[in-house]
């Protein structure tokens, strides 16, 4: 039994006529004739009772009933399978650091979605390094991080660079200054990230090459989290730009000197994937577009 036979029987019920069904399917009524002959073998019961007009037996009314579904599920299924070959449908399994994912994200995704409505995306939040294990595990499909570290087998694309400024209480005493440079902040109190942050490392290699190697610092695990410690006087951070469009009441932004500390992010999957196929390169794309098109690399 395949879907054509299906058809088949349900144009013969429909038109009342076997040469009528050939007709409009296109097919030699000998064509037709044998389909049903085949479909009533392998079923073991008279579908159709032939003569002047045919009529249904009640094992056909039953056929007719049923298969009816059948051909809806199976032409969806068609459907849904082509949509998944051209990567107009699918799952998708993003993974994304901060701030990117609550600041720049969530706009991109309503866009992608309003023009692939069938494409689900969920969205995992950690950081570069916890992400790119869990690409290398298959636990998620693509990346919107920082630059992984040398040596593993992705592939990363940049596509814009973070840029960060000094946020501080604004009766700290650097609050005086215009703009801060690295050795200015030895001696108060830094607020970072977690030892695994990528920004840490690059933040604290950055600032020991500037000479501040005596650094004063507290951690904070949430790079989004930073501006609020900052606004209850605990310390300085150095923050992304995107963070501060709405700035704490009560704090300062300052720029620092030089782009020491500003960060390339972008794209990151597995080498063996790339490039990726279906689903999964629509959104990659779209990334490109959109984040091209806020940044000038």
């Amino acid at each position: 039994m395949d879907l054509k036979t299906l058809k088949t029987f349900q144009m013969i019920v429909n038109y009342g006529s076997f040469n009528r069904a050939a007709e409009e399917m296109n097919y030699a009524q000998s064509t037709v004739t044998m389909q049903i002959q085949k479909l009533e073998s392998n079923l073991g019961v008279q579908l159709i009772e032939r003569g002047k007009k045919i009529r249904l037996t009640e094992a056909g009314r039953l056929f007719h009933e049923k298969s009816l579904q059948i051909i809806r599920n199976m032409e969806q299924l068609q459907t849904n399978l082509l949509d998944l070959q051209l990567g107009e449908a699918g799952n998708i399994r993003l993974g994304v650091t901060e701030p990117t994912g609550s600041y720049r994200l969530p706009g991109i995704l309503e866009r992608f979605l309003s023009h692939f409505p069938k494409i689900r995306v969920t969205v995992d939040f950690a950081n570069t390094p916890t992400l790119s294990d869990r690409l290398l595990n298959g636990d998620i499909d693509l990346a919107l991080c920082s630059a992984p570290d040398l040596g593993a087998s992705l592939y990363f694309e940049p596509l814009f660079k973070e840029e960060f400024a000094v946020l501080m209480p604004e009766n700290h005493p650097l609050a005086q200054k215009a703009v801060i440079a690295p050795d200015d902040i030895q001696g108060h109190r830094l607020l970072i990230t977690s030892a695994t942050c990528p920004y840490r490392r690059k933040l604290e290699m950055a600032l020991q090459e500037s000479g501040a190697v005596q650094l004063n610092t507290m951690e904070i695990g949430s790079m989004t989290a930073l501006k609020y410690y900052v606004a209850s006087g605990l310390g300085i951070a150095l923050v992304p730009k995107i963070v501060l469009k709405l700035v704490p009441p009560g704090t300062a932004v300052r720029t620092i000197s030089g782009s020491f500390i500003d960060m390339t992010f972008g794209i990151l999957c597995n080498t063996s994937e790339y490039p990726l196929t279906s689903a999964g390169l629509k959104l990659y794309q779209y990334l490109k577009q959109e984040l091209h098109e806020q940044f000038a690399y």
